[in-house]
């Protein structure tokens, strides 16, 4: 049982507090995701909104290459937009764990939230979080290759993976990414959930996100590792296991922040 780090009132700077959790309190959430999972597949709302975006990658593929280098920084790039794609299986879990009637449609019921309108503003600021990766992400392959694109996928596998600047590229963007993926973790682990369950506004939730992650260091870099490795595996092959890993993982984010954040939930 996860412990208090704080008196079980509100913490003196005003936020919700924050309990130490472990890995077996990760591993929990996650089995209680896939239990939410189960009795409620929630994997054809995920379809309906991954194959028409994959339609546009591959279309966009199909006119021309020069989108090749941002493809992999574009697919690791959803882990910081997850927690927003995510958004309705809090909804879900948290209609089941208060016993109320669910199905999938009730996903939609987040944009009738008192909630949204902040929750909404968590999303442009997830979103501007992704550009800036994106921006970032492009500055380093033009920094290492310049202007010049590989005309076909072959050619761009074996520049990335045959030349030294193809190495140098992989381990400069990877260390970029890490650094993203971490600042994207710190302000977004618990904060959407929160925004959804408690009537805090968008600062409130960040900064409560980001003292969970300072309480919880190890635990929180175990539950990013989960993330990352589930996306990947979700993305083989042509990204269909994506439809099941992403509302799982939406799911046992919403234990998860259960088991952190101090609960006094104020909306219905």
């Amino acid at each position: 049982m996860a412990e208090e780090v704080a008196v079980r009132h509100p913490s003196k700077d005003g936020l919700p507090i924050v309990h130490n959790v472990n890995r077996s309190d990760v591993k929990m959430a996650l089995m209680k995701g896939i239990a939410d999972f189960n009795a409620r597949p929630s994997h054809l709302l995920f379809l309906s909104v991954i194959y028409p975006v994959m339609a546009l990658i591959m279309a966009r593929l199909s006119f021309g290459y020069d989108v090749l280098p941002l493809l992999f920084p574009l697919l690791a790039g959803g882990a910081i937009i997850g927690p927003l794609a995510a958004t309705g299986m809090y909804e879900i879990s948290r209609r089941r764990a208060r016993g109320r009637d669910v199905s999938w449609t009730h996903a939609f019921d987040v944009f009738r939230s008192p909630a949204f309108p902040q929750i909404a503003l968590f999303g442009l600021f997830l979103i501007v979080i992704f550009l800036a990766w994106m921006g970032t992400a492009q500055a380093i392959y033009v920094a290492i290759f310049g202007d010049t694109v590989p005309e076909t996928i072959g050619g761009f596998v074996d520049q990335i993976f045959l030349t030294k600047e193809g190495w140098t590229l992989m381990l400069v963007g990877t260390g970029a990414g890490f650094l993203f993926a971490v600042v994207a973790l710190s302000v977004s682990i618990v904060s959407i959930p929160l925004m959804l369950d408690q009537n805090v506004n968008v600062v409130t939730a960040i900064r409560t996100s980001i003292r969970a992650v300072a309480i919880n260091p190890q635990s929180m870099s175990v539950w990013g590792l989960i993330v990352a490795v589930s996306l990947f595996l979700g993305s083989i092959p042509f990204f269909v296991g994506l439809a099941v890993v992403m509302p799982i993982l939406g799911h046992a984010t919403w234990h998860l922040y259960c088991q952190i954040v101090e609960r006094t939930p104020q909306y219905d």
